[in-house]
């Protein structure tokens, strides 16, 4: 599946919170979501942007799929 090109960081966030993602704080237009996985915290910074260029997009969803052992096409479908 293509990578898509018009995603703003409201959706990026809004799937994240669906993954159990939680907002920890924002500096600047950086916002810090993290998460619990096996008793480690997971933190992913999305930057406040739309949208969100392709490349950064991609680094995110790669290290967010991987962590929580998901589907990289399927997280695209719900964005």
């Amino acid at each position: 599946m293509k990578v898509p090109r018009d995603v703003d960081a409201s959706e990026l966030i809004t799937t994240l919170k669906r993954h159990g993602y939680s907002v920890v704080r924002q500096t600047g237009s950086h916002i810090r979501l993290s998460k619990i996985i096996d008793s480690k915290e997971h933190a992913i910074t999305v930057p406040n942007h739309k949208p969100i260029k392709i490349g950064v997009l991609q680094n995110i969803v790669k290290d967010v799929c991987n962590v929580n052992r998901l589907e990289i096409n399927a997280f695209y479908q719900q964005l």
